[in-house]
């Protein structure tokens, strides 16, 4: 997984790989700004309906202010690595290619390149179940937050999961058909594991978060090839 990472770190200025790096976080801050937006008129709106309700309520406008911010907070903890998940999935098919080409070129030559649906699907669902996944083991994080450490680590340990299916879903979707994935991932589920922990340890870390995404493709890549190679 090492030599994995330098690989992709050494390959991230190739202009394909560059040119989704450029893609991906444009859109992932254009799609965290539409939602912060967002936030800000609906707990407005929120804000004035129980003004309205209350018969007047000159703190409504500060408590709308305060309780977006709060949110764009929680939304950044939560919603940038989903938005971030599901953009790379759009264009992730262009990194594994960039990465074949260059690294793999026999299985580049026999890959089946991904249709933008299918993409498109991969990341948004891979989005949704980042989300979801993470509201269902919240009560969990909420009674670990005693233990000091407990909340941290439940959060890594389910986020490298995540993390590591998805990634290596789109290096196969390239080079398998849907009914052998579940076998696949069956086999590879340490290293996929592993995978999904070095991704989300960079998206934890300011600035190197906005690359992640990308290095996390490229990695995936190296891993699920080398891996093919061993078994």
């Amino acid at each position: 997984m090492i030599q994995a990472f330098f690989l992709s770190l050494g390959q991230l200025f190739d202009r394909p790989i560059l040119a989704v790096f450029v893609k991906s976080i444009l859109l992932t801050l254009m799609l965290f700004v539409a939602v912060s937006v967002g936030l800000w008129f609906g707990m407005h709106a929120l804000a004035d309906g129980i003004a309205a309700w209350l018969g007047g309520w000159s703190g409504s406008d500060t408590f709308a202010d305060i309780t977006t911010i709060v949110l764009v907070i929680f939304a950044h903890w939560l919603m940038f690595r989903a938005i971030a998940v599901a953009v790379i999935g759009i264009f992730a098919d262009e990194v594994v290619a960039a990465v074949e080409r260059r690294y793999y070129p026999d299985a580049h030559a026999q890959a089946r390149d991904v249709p933008f649906a299918r993409s498109l699907a991969m990341g948004l669902g891979s989005a949704v179940r980042l989300i979801a996944i993470n509201l269902l083991f919240s009560p969990l994080y909420l009674i670990l937050l005693v233990t000091g450490v407990g909340t941290a680590v439940a959060f890594f340990l389910v986020n490298s999961w995540l993390l590591g299916r998805d990634l290596g879903d789109m290096v196969a979707a390239r080079h398998m058909g849907s009914n052998a994935l579940p076998k696949w991932r069956r086999r590879t589920s340490i290293s996929r594991f592993a995978l999904g922990a070095v991704g989300t340890g960079l998206l934890l870390v300011p600035i190197l978060n906005l690359i992640a995404p990308v290095l996390g493709a490229a990695m995936a890549t190296h891993a699920f090839h080398r891996g093919r190679r061993t078994s």
